[in-house]
């Protein structure tokens, strides 16, 4: 038997994923276009509204072509919360599974020939999940009713399914987890992120980069900056989702609120890593904002000068705190806020990609050379600045091969992405 995945949602599901595929193909299985696939999966996400209604339009639209004989099964953060309206609304579905239930998928397929051997793949990066659940109790965040508490993999596990993606041909590996800088906290391990960085440099040697994604606000102890700053294989990179800058608008988040500290942890890391990249997520109209806790938001982005601002609307879940606060900001706000925050974010990004004109960088190569209509061959890749689908590019002149580190010359900056020439060797 065949199947067609098809993955929505966060990294974390693209690593749920990367488990599940491999999964079915020890079972025998393979992979196939969904009108000739036996199981049709439907990895899902419930985060926001907006990745609810792009779960269930999935679901639908292959409910509506599923032939006879073939399987729909729904799997992820959507059933885990709204599994008997799903199968009583969809009646096409035969399985839903919430999730970390990849084995349980696999099992519904019919055993055949184990046919799964690492080989080298197309992607030159992969998502390791380090951590699932959330200890926190954000107002807005729905994340803790569907994955539950902090629950960290073993390090020898996290190491094996790294050693997995090594061999496939992952040269950089991006951690992942509801809050990555938690991880560990659970096994009762103080610095488990620092110690599990250091065996992940040692173990896997052939893994160029280690990027760190979702760190929590109070949770970069010295240890870890220190570490990050030290391992060559560490990116000089991290993603802090801040939410915000208001102290009241925060405190109805039940998010950290002390921007003294927070400035001062932005301090610690550009000392620590003067070139590092910084990413934060604001969200904007949540319940109480006001116009000037906006403003103020928009000042202290351009006050922070982070290299990468993403954000979202506020968007009401059942069953958390924020959907029954008072002082709901109406749609219109919210889209005028956003549109203004993204124009900050878009003036910063662009003046921090300036200060690299003239310099040199590594970038990891995703593509194959290609020739322009110049006549000029030009790959594409990243830098150590940008994480895998979230941040910008590198286009770069010269000739190089997917997987390769090389060395290049930035000749242009644009607000996201960077023009680079391949630097002249040594």
């Amino acid at each position: 038997m065949s199947y067609y995945l098809l993955t929505l949602g966060c990294p974390k599901n693209v690593a749920d994923s990367t488990r599940l595929e491999r999964s079915l193909h020890e079972a025998g299985q393979s992979p196939a276009p969904a009108r000739q696939a036996g199981i049709l999966i439907v990895n899902t996400c419930a985060f926001i509204d907006q990745a609810k209604e792009e779960s269930i339009n999935a679901i639908l639209k292959l409910a509506l072509k599923k032939k006879s004989g073939q399987k729909l099964v729904v799997i992820g953060c959507l059933p885990q919360l709204y599994r008997k309206d799903l199968l009583s609304e969809v009646p096409e579905i035969d399985h839903v599974f919430g999730v970390e239930s990849w084995e349980k998928v696999a099992a519904l397929a019919e055993r055949g020939e184990a046919v799964y051997a690492p080989e080298p793949s197309s992607r030159v990066s992969a998502y390791l999940k380090i951590a699932d659940g959330c200890n926190a109790r954000c107002s807005f965040c729905i994340i803790p009713k569907i994955k539950g508490r902090l629950h960290s993999l073993p390090p020898e596990a996290v190491v094996e399914e790294g050693k997995r993606l090594q061999a496939e041909g992952a040269r950089e590996l991006v951690l992942v987890a509801q809050d990555s800088t938690a991880y560990g906290s659970d096994l009762h391990v103080e610095d488990g992120l620092a110690l599990l960085l250091e065996r992940l440099a040692t173990d896997l040697s052939d893994v160029a980069w280690l990027r760190i994604m979702y760190a929590y606000p109070g949770h970069l102890s010295k240890r870890l900056l220190r570490t990050m700053a030290e391992l060559p294989q560490v990116c000089k990179y991290l993603d802090i989702p801040l939410q915000h800058s208001s102290p009241a608008v925060l405190q109805r988040m039940r998010r950290p609120h002390d921007l003294s500290q927070t400035r001062r942890m932005l301090e610690r890391l550009r000392e620590a890593m003067p070139d590092i990249a910084l990413r934060t997520t604001f969200l904007v109209g949540f319940p109480g904002e006001t116009e000037q806790d906006f403003q103020d938001l928009l000042a202290f982005a351009r006050e922070t000068k982070f290299d990468h601002i993403g954000a979202f609307m506020f968007s009401p879940q059942d069953a958390t705190p924020a959907a029954r606060m008072p002082d709901q900001v109406p749609e219109r706000v919210k889209r005028r806020r956003y549109r203004e925050l993204m124009r900050v974010a878009r003036e910063t990004s662009l003046e921090r990609n300036r200060a690299w004109l003239g310099r040199e960088m590594a970038v990891l190569v995703e593509s194959e050379a290609d020739v322009e209509r110049n006549g000029k061959a030009m790959f594409v890749g990243r830098t150590y600045r940008d994480a895998p689908e979230v941040d910008g590019m590198a286009f770069c002149k010269g000739e190089a091969f997917a997987g390769e580190i090389t060395r290049v010359r930035i000749v242009e900056a644009l607000p996201y992405d960077l023009l680079a020439e391949a630097a002249a060797a040594d």
